[in-house]
């Protein structure tokens, strides 16, 4: 887009006259409002709960209600959602996220070491995308640059928060089922309530099948990418003491996803005679302590404790034995399978005195932080003599403390600053061992004003870091093994605030990045003894010079009439290399040194825009319609090849009924039948009939999909 810097301009000076003129149009303080309580919502990932609009920094909050009417059950169906937030597939769902085009892509051999993190009720779920299914939660929060004081290492790029519903102060809860095409089937529930004066609990569980939306030609089976989700989860709040109270949370997960997702075609129909599979147990839980020990002062004390075991296996020639003898073709083929089996155990210990929030003094918190993590490893594949494991293990403690000063008139100052020591113990079957050991820093610094009209406008600095890490494969030449960590500086101006008689909720924030040592994944195509083709794709992770980024954020939501409510959503970016030289590129050289010159190319999974507007109509008689559309541009699958995902459009649609504590719903999901591609390589070829040239091969988001529902509220 080469018009987006004048976009930016053009943008960034109309917010700021908006923003100049809304005194006039906003309410004062005794006037009502346009929004209802429910619509003002809380975010509560920061170290002190704050109401969206309070909230300095580029946020999105996507609320249990949006979605339900968009029939989602995992995050994949909602991050279109939230501007500058995109997503990788590779596997049965949309498991690696990316914030502003920073972000993994996908998980082979090497441990990663995300640039997302990602939370449920405070349990650290980072790296496990899968899990991230939608179970009962009251909001999803996406929180955009780095998170450097409040999370650390794994938030570099941001925070995707899932916040489940609370109990209530009455017995509630819901039943739904779903019927949808290709066999989905799906139910949840939930009840919760108090138990006495001092106990409240809530108790969900929801199960999701589907046959999926590839077809197997060689098998004659259309279920080989089925899904197969079960997810429990349960809190309990108790007030132990007037001012005691403890959280205890529990979640697991049974996936048993089949994954069938790359045809040598390019198309939803396969040839593989093994079909893969996707697999996670999951079994966590955290408690969460707070104690008022003075008016003024809380300590809150959180444990968290996660263990899943994970499979993930495919069918590594995406073909049939005998291909070649129903096709011609110009290489002989070949057949195998790469399993990859993993356990993760993680255990983190917060503890944090919290003051209370002052507007003359100010308000403060300390904190430490502990995390052990292990990871295992074992990878068998039809070309390696024996199977390959290793083991990963480090250790995070973490001093942080952040302060937010009152200055004069409408004014504040917020400082934060973290800092982490990190050890990591790296052995593998091939007899590497690697001890890296690292300190790292990240902060913030920000400056609030607060209009008289209630318009806050904000600039802060905020720097975040992803530690380094080791290549597994021994492939990779000595000198590659270990890669350094990345830090990220953020800059940002945005504002937040009400217009129209409070109708009209607008947000919009103006970023510039800068990555340095950017950590960015790398192949190695190998032959093998007495195969034709490359077979062996070698991934590994190597430190690039610098990257940046900039763009615009805003969204916003329009109550326009009592019976009609608008929403929107808009990001624009430009990305790109700085001084990279890429000898593993498809285009390289590397036989003669020449290698491929990055600089100024797009980062990969960086679309330069991403929108979505919609809009829910009340209807008469408990009728209502929600229609959405949204869309983003192409952009780069790796920084290996030239391949792009083209710009996508979809469109959803909702016809729902609601009678006492019934609803019954139609409703449709990319009504257009759009192929949207979510994950692409494009550095390897695996067709014999072909003679492996190399060519692109992209895996393909769900087709149009249309299904019913009925829900009982009580």
């Amino acid at each position: 887009m080469k018009y987006l810097p004048f976009c930016l301009a053009a943008a960034s000076a109309a917010f700021s006259l908006l923003f100049a003129l809304s005194p006039a149009w906003a309410l004062d303080d005794e006037a009502e409002d346009g929004l209802d309580a429910d619509e003002r919502i809380v975010v509560t990932a920061a170290f002190r709960p704050a109401e969206l609009l309070d909230s300095a920094g580029s946020v999105s909050v996507i609320t249990a209600e949006t979605a339900r009417q968009r029939q989602a059950s995992h995050l994949e169906t909602l991050l279109n959602l939230a501007p500058n937030v995109n997503y990788a597939a590779g596997a049965s769902r949309g498991q690696f996220f990316q914030i502003r085009g920073v972000g993994e892509r996908s998980q082979f051999v090497d441990p990663i070491n995300p640039s997302v993190g990602l939370l449920m009720d405070g349990i650290d779920l980072t790296g496990l995308g899968g899990a991230a299914t939608l179970l009962d939660l009251s909001q999803v929060e996406v929180l955009r640059g780095p998170q450097g004081t409040l999370m650390g290492a794994n938030a570099m790029a941001g925070l995707i928060n899932l916040v489940s519903a609370a109990p209530g102060d009455v017995i509630s809860g819901f039943g739904e089922a779903r019927l949808g095409q290709r066999g989905l089937r799906e139910v949840q529930a939930a009840v919760g309530g108090p138990v006495g004066d001092e106990v409240g609990f809530r108790l969900a569980y929801g199960k999701t099948l589907s046959d999926g939306a590839q077809r197997n030609a060689f098998l004659g089976r259309s279920d080989t990418a089925h899904i197969d989700e079960q997810s429990l989860r349960g809190r309990l709040s108790w007030q132990l003491h007037p001012k005691l109270s403890l959280d205890l949370v529990g979640l697991a997960l049974d996936i048993d996803n089949g994954y069938d997702g790359f045809s040598l075609d390019n198309t939803r129909t396969t040839l593989s005679d093994q079909p893969g599979h996707d697999r996670q147990d999951t079994l966590a839980g955290a408690a969460h302590l707070r104690w008022q020990a003075r008016p003024a002062l809380d300590v809150e004390l959180s444990l968290t404790r996660l263990s899943a075991d994970l499979e993930y296996g495919f069918d590594a020639d995406w073909a049939f034995v005998g291909l070649c003898d129903v096709f011609d073709c110009l290489f002989p083929g070949y057949s195998a399978f790469d399993n990859y089996e993993r356990s993760q155990d993680n255990t983190t210990v917060d503890l944090r005195a919290v003051s209370a929030a002052h507007p003359d003094r100010p308000a403060w918190v300390l904190g430490a932080y502990y995390r052990d993590q292990s990871q295992f490893l074992r990878r068998e594949f039809d070309f390696l003599p024996v199977p390959f494991e290793r083991d990963f293990d480090t250790v995070s403690r973490a001093l942080y403390g952040q302060v937010d000063w009152p200055l004069a008139g409408r004014w504040q100052l917020q400082t934060g600053l973290r800092y982490e020591r990190r050890r990591a113990h790296y052995s593998d079957s091939d007899g590497a061992e690697f001890r890296p050991g690292e300190g790292m820093w990240g902060g913030r610094l920000g400056l609030e004003y607060r209009a008289a009209s209630g318009q806050l406008f904000y600039g802060l600095v905020s720097r975040g870091y992803k530690a380094g890490g080791v290549n597994s494969n021994s492939a990779v030449p000595l000198a590659l093994r270990e890669f350094q960590t990345e830090t990220l500086l953020n800059y940002e101006l945005g504002t937040k605030g009400r217009l129209l008689d409070d109708r009209l909720d607008l947000r919009a924030a103006l970023f510039w990045q800068d990555r340095t040592s950017l950590q960015t994944q790398q192949a190695l195509l190998l032959p093998q003894d007495g195969v034709s083709c490359p077979c062996e794709f070698v991934q590994y992770t190597a430190n690039a010079t610098a990257g940046q980024s900039y763009g615009l954020e805003t969204e916003l939501t329009w109550r326009a009439r009592p019976d009609l409510l608008l929403f929107g959503s808009l990001g624009l970016m430009r990305s790109g290399f700085d001084g990279f030289e890429n000898f593993s590129h498809v285009d390289a050289d590397p036989d003669n040194g020449v290698p491929f010159d990055m600089d100024g190319r797009d980062l990969p999974h960086a679309p330069e825009y991403m929108f979505a507007v919609g809009a829910v109509f009340q209807l008469a008689d408990g009728w209502s319609i929600r229609a959405e559309y949204e869309g983003k541009d192409a952009f780069f699958f790796s920084s290996r090849h030239e391949v792009r995902a083209p710009a996508s459009r979809q469109l959803h649609a909702r016809l729902a009924y609601q009678v006492s504590h019934w609803e019954l719903a139609l409703w449709g999901r990319n009504l257009t039948n759009e192929d949207v591609q979510v994950r692409g390589f494009g550095a390897f070829g695996n067709d014999p009939r072909k003679g492996y040239i190399i060519e692109p091969y992209v895996q393909y988001a769900e087709p149009r999909t249309l299904g019913i529902s009925a829900r009982y509220d009580f």
